[in-house]
Formats: structure tokens, C-alpha cells, sequence
């Protein structure tokens, strides 16, 4: 079993990576490899509606000039997706929002290609808007037909400068059990499907 997350951020461990690394940490504690790609230094450009994804059915983007292909086969490949962003301006950067677009979009043209696998979504927020980009990918999640399991509070951290995050120990106990739920999910599915 494998889960791959990332990190829509453009500072690189910073807030958001170190709440996907608390996550990340409990699934490795269960057995479960792990991956992290971070966006930082990355330039993931916006769908460009040209839907060759639904004629080609190769599950790919026809945009190659970024990294988007492979994360989308990077998803296809693991059981479990975390996608993590930091609130900008009540929702997801502009890369996430870029990877969902794409993904999702590649995902529908191939027959769903994410279908029953895992999705959570992980926030870093200073003080507000958090929601929005919480609901942002989890309706990437929702509408790719993934399951997606829930914590004991909102998947999300607070903190500006980076390592703040730390301070927020609710937003890290959140994360840790996010983790012991996704890992206990995926067994459950992975134990089903022998």
C-alpha cells in the first residue's frame, strides 16, 4: 500500500509540509510507504479546456511542460491521495488548484482512474478562510468517487511564519489522527480485496 501526497505550497517545508508530515508519519507507523511531492519552484499551469485528455484516453493532460503528468500517474499508482495547500485568499493556491483541474479532468476522461481510492485534504491557515480550500479538495475527492475519511476535528493547521504550525497542537493531534484513520481505511480495503 502506498500513499502519495502534496504539497500545493510555494515554500518548501514549510507549514503545509510539516502537517502532510504528521499524517505521513502515522501511515508509515502502520507499514505504508509513502511520498511527498512539493510544488514549491513549480509552475503548474490552469487546464486549458482543450479535452484532448477525452480523445486520447491515455491518462495524460496533452500539457507536458510541467510536472502535472507525473502526478497524475504518481495518483494513479497509490491507494491513498493527500492534497495539502496553504489558504490563499480563502482557498487553495493556484497549483492545487491547477493539479485538481488537470487530474480531475484526465481522471473522468479514463473511467474515473481515482475511483475507491483514499483522499484527505490537509490546510496550513494563518487566522481564516480555511474552509473554502478544505471543501475545495474534498469535492475533488467526492467527485472522483473516492472515500474519504474524517479526523477528530477539520484537517487543518494554524500558523503564518514557517514552522508556526508546530505551536498548534490541536491542528497536529488532527493530523496524527487523520493518519491512524487513513491507515486503518486503507488496511480495511486492502484486507477486503484479497
Amino acid at each position: 500500500m502506498k500513499v502519495i501526497a502534496f504539497n500545493g505550497s510555494a515554500r518548501k517545508d514549510g507549514n503545509t509540509a510539516i502537517l502532510i508530515r504528521k499524517v505521513l508519519e502515522e501511515l508509515e507507523k502502520e507499514g505504508i510507504a509513502t511520498e511527498m511531492i512539493q510544488f514549491s519552484g513549480e509552475a503548474l499551469r490552469g487546464c486549458l479546456a482543450c479535452y484532448q485528455c477525452f480523445k486520447n484516453k491515455n491518462a495524460r493532460c496533452s500539457n507536458d511542460q510541467d510536472i502535472v503528468n507525473h502526478c497524475i500517474e504518481k495518483m494513479i499508482e497509490a491507494d491513498g491521495i493527500i492534497l495539502g495547500s496553504p489558504t490563499y485568499f480563502s482557498d487553495v493556491s493556484a497549483e492545487m488548484k491547477a493539479l485538481i483541474d488537470r487530474a480531475g479532468l484526465v481522471s473522468r476522461a479514463n473511467d474515473m482512474l481515482f475511483s475507491r481510492k483514499i483522499g484527505a485534504a490537509v490546510v496550513a491557515v494563518r487566522r481564516g478562510g480555511e474552509i473554502q480550500a478544505f471543501d475545495t479538495m474534498n469535492h475533488f475527492f467526492l467527485i472522483s468517487q473516492m472515500i474519504v475519511p474524517g479526523s477528530c476535528y477539520w484537517n487543518m493547521g494554524f500558523g503564518l511564519d514557517k514552522g508556526e504550525v508546530n505551536k498548534d497542537e490541536e491542528g497536529l493531534k488532527t493530523m496524527a489522527v487523520l493518519g491512524q484513520n487513513m491507515a486503518w481505511l486503507l488496511k480495511k480495503i486492502h484486507a477486503s480485496e484479497r
